[in-house]
């Protein structure tokens, strides 16, 4: 398993660029409408891969659920974890007593898969499985229309 990268919540997009711009990180590319809102995926200049994504959703609500008590700008949103099969993951996370959602594939793809869990304090956490030959990391490419 890898950090892939973590997922900040913001309650002002414009803000949050300027400031994350003018400390060093550059806009690798953006989704405007998912379950989290839209998200802005950063890098610093050295860096291979995205290392934040910005997520701002005025809405106040994550992956389709209100948050209890939660602030749309209180930080984390979710942290993102490469697996290399999710199906022994989820089996080693069973195993463990950590119960996970059922994966799913945003694109459809069967080897391209998601599932999240929850820890004890409500943070959530986005578990990755890439195709095969993916990169291990998100990407300029992954974000091409």
């Amino acid at each position: 398993m890898r950090t892939l990268h973590f997922g900040l919540r913001v309650t002002n997009p414009e803000r949050s660029l300027a400031f994350y711009t003018a400390v060093g990180y550059e806009v690798v590319g953006s989704v405007p409408d998912t379950p989290l809102g839209r998200l802005t995926m950063l890098k610093l200049p050295g860096d291979e891969f995205v290392s934040i994504e910005l997520v701002h959703d005025p809405a106040g609500r994550q992956a389709g659920r209100e948050e209890a008590g939660a602030d749309a700008g209180s930080g984390l949103s979710h942290l993102v974890v490469k697996v290399e099969s999710m199906d022994a993951t989820l089996a080693e996370l069973a195993a463990r007593g950590v119960d996970a959602e059922a994966p799913e594939s945003p694109d459809g793809a069967d080897d391209f898969r998601t599932a999240w869990l929850t820890d004890p304090d409500g943070n959530r956490i986005e578990l990755v499985q890439w195709p095969a030959g993916h990169p291990d990391g998100l990407s300029a490419a992954d974000l091409q229309d």
